[in-house]
């Protein structure tokens, strides 16, 4: 295909068309035979004739020499170019039927095709382009005519009379086909970045997608985990209660016996007892001293007073403690009491903060979540673990797998929050070495490496943030939660080490929600 070079260089200046029958002037500029001779038609009452491209006079009619050569370019040129392809723009002049334009004239706001624009005008102010759908919008809204050239300081398009009346003196001025291609090389480039940010949101997107996916199996699996682990439960709890309702129903058939027993022991007593009674009685009614006296009966006194079955009998009746019910309902209290205080937070990896690592400017609340700046020095123990600044690391490190945390920084507008190794200096801040990376809020939102500050824009709306750590992937990642969630940055390395989180606040507080 020819370069657009060619194509300038075989293209009447009048018709804007390839050559046809191309003729020179004595100046040396080639035009149609027909373009031109309409050109000097038109030119003829005013006595003077003039080249419309250098404008030389001519006092008499110029000579027209035939450009045989540049005739035989032009016409090979229009032989090996394909038919061009109908652009849905029709000649505003063929009535009759759809004819494709070939150009518009933006004077007339026209469009032409070949017949046409052969009879059309050609003097200077017509001015032709290829074909466009509204002519009119190429035209000045001061003076209705062609519009040629461009301000870059107000962007606006303007006519020749416009720069001559000096509408935009002083301004840089340009042509429009310069300040077009400037443009569209500007927009080539922010196409460029769009395409390169639109691949980035792609990534990040099947990254995310990737995530829930692996999160929502990760639960799925836990659940049925949970669901397996609660039928063993309840099966043992099954067992459990059988075993301990058997104990008691056991324990209280030996009672029973027992106390049965006794009263049959009681019975025999009583029976006994009752025939001495009747045989004393006898005895004290007889009159005859002799008799009484010789009655081998009565000899049982001794006996008497010294069996006493009254006087131990409850030692052998049994107590209801036996049935040991106060530890029985104390074990299930207890396990009632977990079961109503349980929370799911006993089977995540919750994350708590290390007091024994705080700065003696941090104070730790007592459930390990919300660190502060504390008005007073607290002069904890001297540690080699503890921070000579204003921060305080995780309980737990992390050496494998997926974590996320958030952190409500709604409290303080001057903290750091992210990862870092447990060798990091005591006396270093997170951010500012190689054993660290954070997000950062002071005077702006930073993402912090090794001290290299990196904004984004635009600043975070929401005060609540996610840290995501993948740490076989190597990746350090954050974002705002806010609707929707917005990724902030995502460092990429590969971790030597295990990794604490780590917090540091100059005032107010901050709190770990998850």
């Amino acid at each position: 295909m020819a370069s657009a070079d060619l194509i300038e260089e075989l293209s009447c200046s009048i018709c804007l068309s390839i050559y046809t029958d191309p003729v020179t002037l004595r100046c040396g500029h080639n035009y149609c035979r027909e373009c031109i001779d309409h050109v000097l038609d038109t030119q003829k009452a005013a006595g003077l004739y003039i080249c419309p491209e250098c404008r030389e006079e001519f006092k008499e009619r110029p000579s027209l020499f035939s450009a045989r050569a540049l005739r035989n370019i032009a016409e090979k040129f229009l032989i090996s170019q394909p038919v061009p392809e109908d652009t849905g723009i029709y000649c505003t002049e063929c009535v009759d039927s759809p004819v494709p334009a070939i150009k518009s004239c933006l004077l007339c706001e026209t469009s032409l095709c070949a017949k046409h624009l052969r009879d059309h005008a050609k003097s200077p102010e017509h001015v032709f382009t290829d074909p466009i759908i509204y002519p009119g919008n190429r035209k000045c809204s001061f003076h209705k005519k062609a519009v040629e050239y461009y301000c870059p300081k107000e962007r606006v398009c303007f006519c020749v009379y416009c720069m001559a009346v000096g509408l935009h003196k002083g301004h840089p001025v340009e042509k429009l086909d310069k300040a077009s291609e400037k443009k569209k090389e500007k927009l080539r480039k922010d196409l460029e970045i769009l395409t390169s940010k639109k691949a980035w949101a792609e990534k990040e997107v099947r990254s995310l997608k990737k995530r829930k996916t692996d999160l929502e199996d990760k639960a799925d699996d836990i659940m049925e985990t949970v669901t397996a682990m609660f039928q063993d439960i309840g099966k043992d709890l099954e067992e459990l209660e059988k075993r301990v309702l058997s104990e008691i129903s056991k324990e209280k058939e030996m009672i029973s016996e027992s106390v049965s027993n006794l009263i049959q022991q009681l019975e025999k007593q009583k029976d006994e007892l009752s025939r001495k009674m009747s045989q004393i009685e006898e005895l004290c009614k007889t009159a005859d001293p002799i008799l009484v006296l010789k009655d081998q009966n009565s000899n049982e006194e001794e006996d008497i007073y010294q069996t006493k079955e009254e006087d131990n009998i409850d030692t052998k009746i049994p107590s209801e403690d036996d049935f040991h019910e106060h530890s029985i309902t104390a074990k299930l209290h207890e396990l009632s009491d977990f079961i109503k205080d349980f929370q799911i937070g006993t089977l995540q990896s919750g994350i708590l903060l290390d007091e024994e690592t705080a700065s003696n400017y941090i104070q730790v609340s007592k459930d390990l979540r919300t660190a502060s700046l504390s008005a007073v020095k607290l002069f904890r123990p001297e540690s080699p673990r503890r921070f000579k600044n204003y921060q305080v690391l995780s309980k737990r490190v992390f050496s494998s797998g997926q974590h996320s945390w958030e952190v409500d920084t709604s409290n303080s507008n001057s903290w750091r929050v992210g990862l870092c190794y447990p060798t990091m200096d005591k006396r270093s801040y997170i951010g500012d070495n190689k054993s660290s990376w954070c997000l950062q809020k002071e005077y702006k939102y930073n993402i912090m490496h090794v001290s290299k500050c990196i904004p984004f824009i635009p600043k975070p709306t929401s005060y609540k943030f996610q840290i995501c750590l993948d740490y076989e992937a190597g990746q350090i990642s954050f974002y705002e939660l806010n609707d929707p969630i917005r990724h902030l940055h995502t460092f990429n390395t590969t971790f030597t080490k295990p990794l604490h989180l780590v917090i540091c606040i100059w005032n107010g507080s901050m709190t770990i929600t998850n």
